[in-house]
């Protein structure tokens, strides 16, 4: 008996295995925190575009529990933002903002060791938790007080962002704004914009054994979808290249049927020139290329430059899309969080619980910085 114990205590004081992984044990690696609780309740409440009433619920009541007002604005059915700040004073310098909902499908939660797994980890409850939590410390510290920081948390921010969109119609103005997506604790110098396309080939069905008698779409829009390839969209010194991706393609009805119709819808990622200037250069070349081809834009968005005049970061310059362009204003712009965008998105979406923990300093110094600057309200 003593035996075993000594070799069990050897054992669990080298590793624990989870699954077939194995990492160093640590009480540490386990330990639990109000911040490491917040972002667990977050991420254990499914929150896919369109169903993120349960986390919008929690985090209501956590709030307000935690001594915010807590304001929600309506979005559509059983979708709302929310909006908190301390006592009665809704209009502050700065507001603190990320987005609650998550890309499908979900999986549940998981520790491992010091990394957290499970869908929205990353993007973006890892900045959720981190902010509010940010906000809270300050606040007790008496760092900040009323009127000086809100918080808000929007929907839909995966699909088009309607919650942002709304953001505008509260009346509110800020100074600065601190938007939390995944930037590897660096503080990001902007974005790429974006751009959608539909490219639609019309044709004429006949059988496929007298293709004189049709019009094969297929052939017209590979035709169109070669000569894009071809062509060289414009870039700029600090946002580097605008990409394209042609992530759909669709059409026909059988193997032995001439196609009528097909379609592809992609998008680009634009990093230097305006949108205007890229449609027009994608119309032509793909219209050119075949007389049966259209071509669709369903929105555009140049390059999204964002404020780092902030001491002690590294920066980066980030290649996927947020909300900031969405909430009108003259305030500055700060996009920061934890976590890598390589991760969001995918089956292994996790990140450590350092990052998390390092990411609250982060926010609570971007808000200190923002609070220093002389006001303008």
């Amino acid at each position: 008996m003593k035996l075993n114990t000594i070799l069990m205590t050897a054992a669990a004081a080298t590793a624990f295995n989870i699954g077939s992984v194995q990492y160093p044990f640590s009480h540490e690696s386990l330990k639990s925190s109000p911040l490491l609780d917040l972002h667990k309740s977050l991420v254990e409440r499914p929150s896919i575009t369109g169903s993120e009433k349960h986390v919008t619920d929690f985090l209501k009541t956590y709030l307000q529990d935690a001594g915010f007002t807590v304001e929600t604005q309506p979005v559509a059915k059983n979708r709302d933002n929310i909006l908190a700040y301390y006592n009665s004073t809704r209009s502050t310098r700065v507001l603190v903002t990320s987005h609650i909902d998550t890309v499908p499908p979900f999986w549940p939660y998981e520790r491992r060791g010091d990394e957290i797994w499970g869908r929205g980890t990353v993007d973006a409850k890892g900045s959720v938790a981190a902010q509010i939590i940010a906000v809270e410390e300050l606040f007790k510290k008496k760092k900040v007080s009323e009127g000086d920081v809100a918080l808000l948390f929007v929907v839909g921010e995966e699909t088009g962002g309607p919650g942002m969109g709304n953001v505008n119609d509260l009346g509110l103005s800020w100074e600065s704004v601190i938007f939390g997506e995944p930037t590897e604790l660096k503080l990001a110098r902007g974005h790429k914009g974006g751009l959608g396309f539909t490219i639609k080939a019309n044709g004429k069905a006949g059988h496929s054994g007298y293709p004189e008698t049709g019009s094969n779409a297929i052939d017209s829009l590979v035709r169109g979808l070669a000569a894009l390839q071809k062509v060289e969209l414009p870039g700029s010194k600090e946002f580097g290249n605008t990409t394209l991706n042609v992530g759909r393609i669709e059409g026909g009805v059988a193997g032995n049927v001439i196609p009528a119709n097909a379609y592809a819808t992609g998008g680009v990622r634009v990093a230097g020139g305006t949108p205007e200037g890229i449609k027009d250069l994608i119309r032509r070349v793909v219209e050119e290329s075949d007389p049966s081809l259209v071509v669709e834009f369903s929105y555009g968005i140049g390059p999204v430059p964002t404020n780092y005049d902030v001491d002690g970061f590294e920066t980066v310059v980030l290649n996927y899309g947020t909300d900031i362009p969405r909430l009108k204003g003259r305030h500055k712009r700060y996009l920061y969080g934890p976590g890598s965008i390589l991760e969001a998105h995918s089956a292994h979406e996790h990140l450590k619980v350092s990052d998390l923990e390092q990411a609250v300093e982060g926010y609570k110094k971007l808000i200190s910085h923002a609070l220093d600057q002389p006001s303008e309200l």
